[in-house]
């Protein structure tokens, strides 16, 4: 029997499939937009870093801080610039970076890289006072950093006066907004000092004293306030007050040793005289293992023992102190001028005009080898730039032209060049110390004799050096 099947009432009917395909080709064609939207930019993958710092300010100005307590100051001034970087509009921050940028200068030794951190502080300053005028902290802070920078030997005597002024100005200011601010107060002694107002120096580090006596630059300051009174063994304790409270300031270290040094220099009594300068040592020593455990080459403490140790006679440690230091700067002036001046006190007159003419006239890196005395296999050759005439640089010009006319014979005439030094000097405001116009006129004596024989007479002692 042939039956027909029975319609199911229940079944689906397909749906078109054309619904399908254009819904497919829509999700085709918007990925292919998504994938070169991501490529041109016009859209930021998923879980990609985002272009804002990640850190914020306060955690760059903490490492900064732990880095400044640590004595590494330029690991201290590259967190602080990051802090700025993040929040621009910080002034505090800003002033914060000014000061450890002007302390930082105390660990250089060249004038002009000197010259170069104490401009940077106080532009980090004026920066500061230019955001936040009415803060009594950044305005301290624009006043120690115009004090450092009116140093007389890095810039003339009319711009340390106007800067002086300006820093007095400054300190004022800080304390009309704030009479209870303890680094106003500190900063305010240092400027007094450096415009030679020792009694009310005095006055103000002893409010600032007992507003606070926890903080590092306040003992520092009562210390700087001390030596310039004369009272060195003071000063040496207020120096180990702050030291105590900032163990890693090798600056610091340095000046208390540097105190010990002058008690030696001005003691009559050769066995205490003994004793002050191994105590002087003994900071100098500090100083370098702190830089040697923080990983520092620095060869600031090296030339302070040399100096030591010429002030006590020993010139060969000292030579060899100050070739320590030429290992970690070769192309430096300075250590090449230390190095002849103490040449020339332990009569090696020869080796000194190699140093000084590298010190005051530049030398290539071939000349600088035996000019320090041959370099050894550590030591690199480096080319040297000479130093300008400067008060700080004057020591170094006096004893090379000294040493080339006493040298000079008919065979080797070091006379023009002699000469030609001596009339630099005279030429400048040097000449009006007779110590210094007693020397020039020695050289001029000497070579203006016809050299037909060899001159027997050793060269002329130079003018001492000022500081101890």
């Amino acid at each position: 029997m042939n039956v027909k099947p029975r319609r199911d009432l229940f079944r689906r009917r397909d749906e078109p499939r054309l619904y399908r395909m254009f819904f497919w080709v829509i999700l085709i064609l918007g990925g292919v937009w998504l994938i070169r939207a991501v490529n041109s930019g016009d859209i930021k993958p998923l879980f990609e870093p985002t272009p804002t710092p990640t850190r914020f300010a306060e955690s760059y100005a903490m490492e900064g801080d732990a880095h400044f307590t640590a004595g590494k100051l330029d690991d201290a001034i590259i967190a602080y610039r990051e802090a700025a970087k993040v929040d621009p509009d910080n002034a505090r921050l800003l002033a914060q970076l000014a000061r450890i940028q002007i302390y930082s200068s105390a660990m250089l030794v060249k004038d002009d890289t000197i010259k170069a951190r104490l401009e940077e502080g106080l532009a980090s300053a004026e920066q500061a006072v230019a955001l936040a005028p009415d803060d009594s902290f950044v305005h301290a802070i624009h006043a120690f950093a115009l004090d450092w920078n009116a140093n007389p030997t890095l810039v003339d005597a009319r711009e340390t006066q106007r800067l002086l002024t300006k820093a007095e100005q400054e300190a004022v200011r800080a304390l009309q907004l704030d009479n209870a601010n303890t680094l106003a107060l500190a900063f305010y002694a240092e400027i007094l000092v450096d415009q030679q107002k020792w009694t009310q120096a005095e006055q103000y580090i002893q409010q600032a004293l007992e507003r606070d006596s926890s903080l590092m630059d306040v003992h520092r300051v009562h210390a700087y306030v001390l030596e310039s009174l004369g009272e060195y063994t003071l000063a040496i304790e207020a120096y180990d007050r702050a030291i105590a409270l900032a163990p890693n300031l090798t600056f610091l270290y340095l000046r208390a040793g540097a105190n010990y040094r002058r008690l030696a220099f001005d003691s009559p009594n050769e066995t205490v005289q003994t004793e002050l300068y191994e105590k002087s040592l003994e900071y100098f020593a500090q100083t370098a293992r702190i830089n040697e455990q923080l990983g520092v080459q620095d060869p600031v403490p090296y030339l302070s023992i040399a100096r030591t140790y010429s002030q006590m006679g020993q010139f060969f440690i000292a030579i060899r102190n100050v070739q320590k230091t030429i290992e970690f700067q070769p192309d430096n002036p300075v250590f090449y001028g230390e190095l002849g001046v103490l040449y020339h006190k332990n009569r090696n007159y020869e080796t000194g005009i190699l140093a000084l003419e590298c010190a005051v006239r530049g030398c290539s890196a071939e000349k600088s080898c035996p000019a320090r005395g041959d370099c050894g296999p550590g030591d690199t050759p480096a080319e040297v730039k000479g130093l300008p005439l400067s008060a700080s640089t004057l020591y170094y010009y006096d004893i090379y032209a000294s040493e080339l006319a006493a040298l000079s014979t008919p065979s080797k005439n070091y006379c023009p060049e002699a000469l030609e030094i001596a009339a630099l000097i005279e030429a400048s405001e040097f000449i009006s110390d007779p110590n210094i116009a007693a020397d020039m006129a020695v050289v001029r004596t000497i070579c203006s004799f016809s050299l037909e024989e060899e001159p027997s007479a050793a060269p002329p002692e130079a003018t001492p050096s000022a500081s101890p």
